[in-house]
């Protein structure tokens, strides 16, 4: 793997520095007058900064993943912190919300370890498509956990988009073909994750609260990984999961802001623009660029994605 030079760590760093500071002086507010171009706007800098959260992560080289992710999730701890301490959110949930934080956080420290195992050893663009397929995952989980109904042309597109997954897998059933399964194990995780944070938020819980409880509990249950298997980092690469986990936090914060604005049904769609980004990143640092099977399943998985936004737009139109 050919690391970045300095120049080029700089200016990365030099970008997330200034979404943001973008962010925080709210240019996005300035610029668009209604929620919907808003939510918009917001999720496609999440995608940005997942896009560059993958590049940092591979970029820190064959540090153990347990190592990676500790990191990672230390910072989205801190910056939980600052925010439930500046909204005075300290109240903890209770009851049955406490098991579904339990298994949201469980689910996603799997989604975690399995995408950045899949990061650093395949192209990040295949690996970061495969951790997309989390929307249609949460599809199907959402039937069984809050009793939604799947309609037939909703079970189309997860069926394609499970065929799409399998274009970029490529399965052999050999060692070589896990990162990939594991990446597509990724993506299930996510989904399930996710899946959860709908319920808990449909019962009232904050985001940086969830945020913050998943955050700590990736660290705590990665600690053990971290002392037994640590490996010595040289300064740059403490700095690539530094701004991994910089870069976390901003893709976090981002999408919980845009779906505050808009329904997902309006602008999930966009968080596809992870793709281009990753691709684009890909090709200029890695010169790595994915084969005609991997593009074919983006083709599909995104597609299946259109399709199924399209569907839920119409549907609530015509209610």
């Amino acid at each position: 793997m050919r690391s970045l030079d300095y120049s080029r760590l700089l200016f990365f760093i030099c970008l997330v520095m200034g979404i943001i500071m973008w962010y925080n002086i709210r240019v996005v507010k300035e610029m668009f007058k209604n929620d919907k171009t808003k939510g918009i706007a917001y999720i496609i800098l999440s995608a940005f900064f997942f896009a560059l959260m993958n590049l940092f992560v591979k970029l820190s080289g064959d540090l153990p993943i347990m190592q990676k992710s500790f990191f990672r999730n230390a910072v989205a701890v801190v910056f939980a912190v600052i925010l439930i301490s500046k909204n005075h959110m300290w109240e903890m949930p209770r009851g049955k919300n406490i098991l579904y934080l339990f298994i949201r956080s469980a689910a996603g420290t799997v989604g975690i370890l399995c995408n950045f195992y899949a990061i650093s050893h395949m192209n990040i663009a295949d690996a970061s498509m495969l951790n997309k397929l989390s929307p249609f995952f949460a599809v199907i989980f959402s039937i069984f956990i809050l009793k939604e109904k799947a309609s037939f042309r909703q079970a189309a597109a997860v069926t394609a988009a499970f065929l799409g997954s399998l274009l970029i897998m490529k399965p052999s059933f050999s060692m070589e073909a896990l990162p990939a399964l594991l990446g597509f194990l990724g993506g299930m995780g996510a989904g399930l994750a996710y899946t959860y944070v709908r319920k808990l938020s449909q019962n009232g819980i904050k985001g940086p609260v969830i945020i913050f409880v998943f955050s700590l509990f990736s660290c705590v249950v990665t600690l053990p990984g971290l002392i037994v298997g640590y490996k010595p980092m040289t300064i740059i690469q403490l700095l690539y999961l530094l701004f991994a986990g910089l870069c976390a936090c901003g893709g976090q914060f981002f999408i919980t802001a845009a779906y505050a604005k808009a329904p997902a049904k309006e602008i999930s769609v966009y968080d596809y623009s992870q793709i281009i980004f990753t691709t684009a990143i890909s090709f200029i640092v890695f010169h790595e660029m994915p084969d005609y099977f991997s593009i074919i399943g983006y083709c599909v998985i995104v597609g299946a994605a259109v399709f199924n936004a399209w569907n839920s737009l119409k549907k609530s139109n015509s209610n």
